[in-house]
């Protein structure tokens, strides 16, 4: 997805979704990205045939899957989906082999692209997920039961829960949507009554030397602050990157978009210059301590797992337990 980095973004990119290019508020070609709307896919889990499959009502029509899936590769940004519900994955897009969160559950599995089909078929899968836009799905079906989702065609809960359905682990991954939600909304609440009800917070990332300001469904934990906790964003930011899920914005502008708490979703590698200048030391959010910053790799995605982590890395920086 590599499209929601951005721009998959925005990376969901990949990882999930697909680059764009993002300058003046358009899309980058090389940011990440998770962008999510509302709209809905029908599926059914079926029962259990005498072959050991099910059918599940995708967006291009019925596909018969293994009820019980003992090899699966992943060519998006499900992964910590899949895993969290106890799946065993043999092959991952590169965005997340990088996550260091999804490492220990991915012992053994290897980096693969939808470029590279030798490797998959090395792998011996029974089950291929990715995104619609994936390269050779021609051929990528002759390997295996291939299911393919459109980034941003159902909102990031719902997207969990048509994983679970192609898994045939519908029923875990409502539970799973359900706790979420209760803790998301719990944590909110003691939130907004330690910094206020009307704070804002500002979620910031830098890559390809270019900075990003983002709305509320471009994972890096705005679908949890803005959406779940109902914590309120700048008027600048809803303004430029509400409707598109990002805003690429330059260190002089910045402190025009940076409220009351900044959430920095860092690279390592990237050029993160930008917290040398007077002008990022000069924002008052800096200067409180109200800077949050993580690691970008962990943080990027809007899967179950990383929302999960998200959720913690949150509770801890706000409410400081």
């Amino acid at each position: 997805m590599k499209k929601m980095f951005v721009p998959f973004m925005l990376i969901l990119v990949l990882v999930i979704g697909a680059c764009s290019n993002a300058e003046s508020g358009t899309k980058t070609a090389d940011i990440p990205a998770s962008k999510s709307n509302e709209s809905g896919q029908t599926n059914e889990s079926g029962q259990a045939a005498e072959s050991g499959t099910i059918t599940y009502q995708s967006e291009s029509g019925p596909i018969e899957v293994p009820a019980n899936p003992q090899r699966v590769v992943i060519l998006s940004g499900y992964t910590g989906d899949a895993i969290s519900l106890g799946v065993n994955v043999v092959g991952v897009d590169s965005w997340s082999m990088a996550n260091s969160r999804f490492k220990e559950k991915l012992q053994g599995a290897v980096e693969v692209s939808d470029e590279n089909l030798e490797k998959i078929i090395e792998l011996e899968p029974d089950l291929i997920l990715g995104s619609t836009d994936a390269k050779n799905l021609d051929k990528l079906k002759e390997i295996a039961p291939t299911v393919t989702f459109t980034y941003g065609k159902v909102d990031y809960l719902t997207q969990h829960l048509e994983i679970g359905k192609v898994l045939n682990k519908e029923k875990e991954a409502e539970a799973w949507i359900d706790d979420f939600k209760k803790r998301a909304k719990a944590f909110g609440e003691e939130i907004k009554a330690k910094i206020g009800e009307d704070a804002t917070v500002t979620v910031l990332e830098s890559f390809d030397k270019q900075m990003y300001i983002f709305g509320d469904n471009w994972g890096r934990g705005t679908e949890i602050l803005y959406q779940q906790m109902g914590l309120k964003m700048p008027e600048k930011v809803k303004e430029m990157a509400l409707k598109d899920g990002y805003y690429a914005v330059s260190t002089e502008v910045l402190p025009e978009y940076v409220g009351d708490y900044l959430v920095i979703s860092k690279y390592a590698e990237q050029d993160n210059s930008f917290q040398e200048t007077t002008t990022y030391k000069d924002i008052p959010a800096v200067k409180n301590g109200h800077v949050f910053e993580t690691n970008a790799n962990e943080f990027l995605f809007n899967d179950a797992l990383t929302l999960d982590y998200q959720l913690e890395f949150f509770r801890e920086h706000f409410l400081g337990n």
